[in-house]
Order: structure tokens, then C-alpha cells, then sequence
């Protein structure tokens, strides 16, 4: 019998270590903004297209899905995803948000990762899928901060 339950087993932990990462990242811009300010931690935006760019698939699988980014964004960071997908559901809002994002970031490709400071001034974005895993990135941001 527990044979026969190791692929649900499996499935279920997998969707639930999704959903830990996914309950991280918040997508309202003006509210991860307050919560920076009040917290005096970063904010990491990551301009995405979740459902149809390759790079960005692998970003998310790579690096913000793992236990060691999660873990450090949890401790250090207010992650805001910003997504534009081609067939995934989203609300006016949150399109028109994105869409205004987008332009006031002068966003040109997909993923591109912002880094904010917790009054909300850029310190350095990144264009591209970035190699090098959960360290890559975590030295990238870290080196912004200095």
C-alpha cells in the first residue's frame, strides 16, 4: 500500500513546498512598499511571464522555489511578483498595476529582477535568466545593499 501512495506522497509535498514559495512573493506593488518601509527591508521585484517565457520557468525553478532563496527572502526581503502572462487568469487590477509597473520600470525583456530599497530607490536590477542557483542570486542582492 505504500507503494501505491508514494506518487501522491510525492505530489503532495511538492505542491506544498509550491505553496510556501508562492505565499511569499505578494503582488499588490503599493502594499510591499508600506510593508518595506515598516519592516526597513528590501524589496525585490521580479517582472515575469510565468506561462510562456523559458527563462523565466527556469528563474522561478532554479532559483526562487528553493529552500535557500525562500529562506533568505523570508528573513531579508519583500519579493513582489509581477506577472504578465498570456493565459492565466488575472484581475483588471492587477493587469493595469503590471501594465504601469512595467512602464515606470522600463521594462524591455522578460525576467527582469528590480531591487528596491525600503524607500522604494532602485539599486540594481538584473536582465535575464541569472546563473548560478539560490548563491547567484543571493550575492547579487546582498552586493546591492552594501
Amino acid at each position: 500500500m505504500l507503494q501505491s501512495m508514494k506518487p501522491f506522497l510525492l505530489a503532495l509535498l511538492l505542491a506544498a513546498t509550491s505553496l510556501q514559495a508562492s505565499d511569499l512573493w505578494s503582488t499588490d506593488y503599493k502594499s510591499a512598499l508600506a510593508r518595506a518601509a515598516s519592516e526597513n527591508k528590501p524589496v525585490l521585484l521580479e517582472f515575469t511571464g510565468s506561462d510562456w517565457c523559458p527563462p523565466c520557468k527556469m528563474m522561478t525553478a532554479q532559483i526562487f522555489e528553493t529552500h535557500e532563496f525562500t529562506e533568505f527572502a523570508k528573513a531579508s526581503l519583500v519579493p513582489v511578483k509581477l506577472d504578465y502572462p498570456r493565459t492565466k487568469p488575472q484581475s483588471t487590477e492587477l493587469k493595469t498595476q503590471n501594465q504601469e509597473l512595467a512602464q515606470q520600470y522600463g521594462i524591455e525583456g522578460f525576467p527582469t529582477i528590480v531591487l528596491l530599497s525600503s524607500e522604494g530607490n532602485e539599486l540594481g536590477r538584473n536582465v535575464g535568466l541569472m546563473r548560478g542557483g539560490p548563491a547567484a542570486m543571493i550575492s547579487w542582492i546582498e552586493s546591492k545593499l552594501k
